[in-house]
């Protein structure tokens, strides 16, 4: 089935873009604030991953949703925007610096009132939330290291027929380069290797981005 994938070049990928919804103000200047960062504005989630973020909330009408890792805001906004009108979402980062910028944007995009921000490590934030399955949506964007824990953690928290969702899972093509042992490149391929038999999810590897999968709890 080869035949069926079409790689996205520069002029391509312009033109997907393109036939997206356009990002409003508030993301076009996130998104502008972020790249001036340097090299770490790479960690900032594209245009067509938010759009499909707020869609995939809206199709699962979340009204509680759980996001690790919050960077600069951009993914939040996008998550928060497509929460049921009572939705609350939960995000969990480390750094003081980046959720400044994201909190600044949060209430710009007229969400905060939707979003608890937690500056500290992610797992000690998932072990307080409550033991019963209410996470209608989880977006997994954080050290990769960390991916199994996290989903080990919130996975018992997912109502049945919610949606965990991990970025990164092509790890910019180095899944599949056997010459790249490091620490981050084994733990994506771990995981991906660990979903695609994880009886409890119904499940789907995306070339969203940089790899998107979806887990939907059985």
């Amino acid at each position: 089935m080869q035949e069926k994938f079409t790689a996205l070049t520069p002029a391509l990928y312009e033109y997907l873009v393109a036939h997206n919804r356009p990002p409003d103000a508030v993301l076009r200047d996130l998104a502008a604030e972020t790249a001036a960062l340097g090299p770490i504005s790479l960690m900032q989630i594209s245009v067509e991953q938010g759009a499909f973020l707020t869609l995939l909330a809206r199709l699962l009408g979340a009204r509680r949703a759980v996001e690790i890792g919050t960077f600069t805001g951009y993914s939040g906004i996008s998550i928060a925007r497509g929460l049921a009108a009572d939705g609350r979402l939960l995000c969990c980062d480390v750094s003081e610096e980046w959720t400044a910028i994201a909190r600044r944007y949060f209430a710009r995009a007229g969400v905060a009132e939707r979003i608890t921000l937690r500056v500290a490590p992610a797992i000690e934030t998932i072990r307080a939330l409550p033991a019963t399955p209410e996470i209608d949506l989880v977006f997994i964007d954080a050290d990769k290291t960390g991916y199994r824990g996290y989903y080990d953690e919130l996975l018992p928290r997912v109502r049945p027929g919610g949606i965990v969702a991990f970025d990164n899972v092509l790890w910019t093509g180095r899944v599949v380069d056997q010459s790249d042992t490091s620490e981050n490149t084994i733990a994506i391929r771990a995981l991906n290797d660990f979903l695609v038999t994880d009886e409890r999810v119904d499940l789907v590897m995306l070339p969203i981005s940089d790899g998107l999968t979806l887990a939907r709890k059985r």
